[in-house]
């Protein structure tokens, strides 16, 4: 008969179990010890530098790209309000920013965009941070997940909308303030602006690490995937979402107009206001993208390294 070294001690009814012995846990690992009193351990190593460098690659990303996506908001909005034709814009701005400088970069415009997007990469960048100090996992992990799709789209959309209508104030047309004013943004609009811009900023943070492997390994070459996978997804996803923008445009600019002709206006202007919103999504949420990505990129690696 076995010598009971195999089984469990686990007391049979009636019989009284063993006494606990004292010194039994400190024979255990540190580790097995920590698992049973601590199920979830966080990974806070170096946690302040770490959320020092979400906020640098966030506004490095966010300073490179606000002078163009400014100067190419400024233009579309004084194109739309009959202020100053597109290209007029476009080139009086450019002028500014290579003349004066300091007070380009100073101005309400710039500042306005340089908030909608730095707080848009940092809230991207927190979220990893957030992943990895709870999961916990290595510090250059990255998410791809509904948390940072739900926040980025938060926080995007609802400055993207006080940007946008504090620039409609500003580049209004000249005696045209009660329009710009008191004309009302019907909530269709807002619903179908809400929609693009989420779809948006789900092609250009949760699309790209889900694209980057199925580019052929030869793109490597001459660019990571990773980076052209930023570029693309975003500029490829306003194929779908340029109608949806100028269907809201056209329910403000044209109230009351019939189903079809709003067809046909938007299947007009499709084409080439797709290819001007490549153009702005671009810098704002690709090479923006990618700039944020590399910098955190490095800046983690070398906080894992120390």
């Amino acid at each position: 008969m076995s010598n009971g070294a195999g089984r469990n001690d686990v007391p049979r009814a009636g019989e009284r179990a063993a006494p606990l012995n004292p010194h039994s846990i400190f024979q255990q690992s540190p580790d097995t010890v920590a698992s049973a009193e601590y199920p979830v351990q966080w990974n806070t190593s170096k946690l302040h530098l770490r959320i020092a460098s979400d906020g640098v690659s966030a506004a490095s990303a966010a300073g490179l790209v606000a002078p163009l996506i400014t100067i190419f908001d400024r233009g579309i909005i004084e194109n739309a309000s009959g202020r100053e034709p597109l290209m007029s814009s476009i080139k009086s701005s450019f002028r500014a920013l290579l003349t004066r400088p300091y007070t380009f970069l100073a101005s309400r415009p710039f500042r306005l965009i340089s908030m909608v997007y730095f707080s848009t990469y940092l809230t991207a960048n927190s979220i990893d941070t957030i992943s990895s100090t709870i999961t916990p996992s290595p510090i250059t992990h990255t998410t791809s997940g509904t948390s940072k799709f739900l926040a980025a789209s938060a926080v995007n959309m609802s400055l993207g909308i006080y940007k946008d209508s504090q620039f409609a104030q500003m580049f209004r047309a000249p005696g045209n303030v009660a329009s710009a004013l008191t004309k009302s943004v019907p909530k269709a609009s807002y619903a179908l602006f809400s929609l693009r811009d989420s779809m948006t900023i789900f092609a250009s943070f949760n699309l790209p690490p889900l694209v980057a492997p199925m580019l052929s390994e030869e793109v490597d070459k001459v660019v990571s995937r990773a980076s052209l996978a930023q570029v693309l997804t975003p500029a490829a996803m306003q194929v779908f979402t340029t109608p949806l923008h100028l269907w809201g445009l056209d329910l403000y600019n044209r109230p009351g107009v019939s189903l079809a002709e709003r067809v046909v206006q938007v299947g007009k202007n499709w084409a080439g206001s797709t290819l001007v919103r490549m153009g702005r999504i671009i810098p704002a949420f690709g090479f923006g993208g990618v700039i944020n990505a590399k910098v955190r990129r490095r800046l983690m690696g070398n906080l894992e390294e120390k």
